[in-house]
């Protein structure tokens, strides 16, 4: 059943969904866009080669390896602003200054969705995950650089997609 509403209030949201790798970002971003009829955009897809083979050989990225990646993700926002349409973004958004790129000056559009999990139950996740190529074993330190926004939607995922997505339907006012 689609949330969509006939409210103005989804016109232009743009809705970061956030969290370390495995948490769930690409499967409740892509529902949410399903559920509303908006669009979904996998933020590794932003990512330079270089940053891939370097996740990819196990390295952790930089800031200044993020930065790029960061301000392609924010030309994005900004493309999809005009649209009209919600858009869902997957993108980790660890730090505080990388949401900072991506709200731009305060951008009232975009909100962030915090997925939030234990570090046992996402590498559970991360051992039966295939054809990814973040290495489980970054996984320590996406949690060590992990600032949890203070002003986020948060959402539990222990709970099932499903039951993630209808609730932050709600939380976004889409329902």
């Amino acid at each position: 059943m689609p949330l969509i509403s006939n409210s103005t209030a989804i016109i232009s949201m743009i809705a970061i969904i956030m969290g370390v790798s495995g948490s769930g970002k690409s499967t409740i971003g892509e529902g949410l866009a399903e559920a509303t009829g908006g669009e979904f955009f996998d933020g590794d897809d932003f990512h330079p080669q270089a940053n891939i083979e370097k996740m990819h050989a196990g390295h952790p990225l930089t800031d200044e390896d993020r930065l790029p990646w960061l301000e392609r993700l924010r030309q994005l926002i900004e493309d999809q602003e005009v649209k009209g349409k919600p858009t869902f973004i997957a993108c980790s958004a660890l730090k505080k200054s990388y949401r900072l790129i991506l709200e731009g000056d305060g951008d009232p559009a975009v909100k962030f969705v915090f997925l939030e999990g234990s570090f046992a139950l996402i590498k559970e996740r991360l051992d039966t995950r295939k054809g990814h190529f973040m290495p489980e074993s970054l996984l320590q330190s996406q949690f060590d650089a992990l600032q949890a926004p203070e002003d986020a939607i948060t959402a539990d995922i222990s709970q099932t997609p499903d039951a993630i997505i209808k609730e932050l339907g709600a939380k976004l006012g889409l329902a």
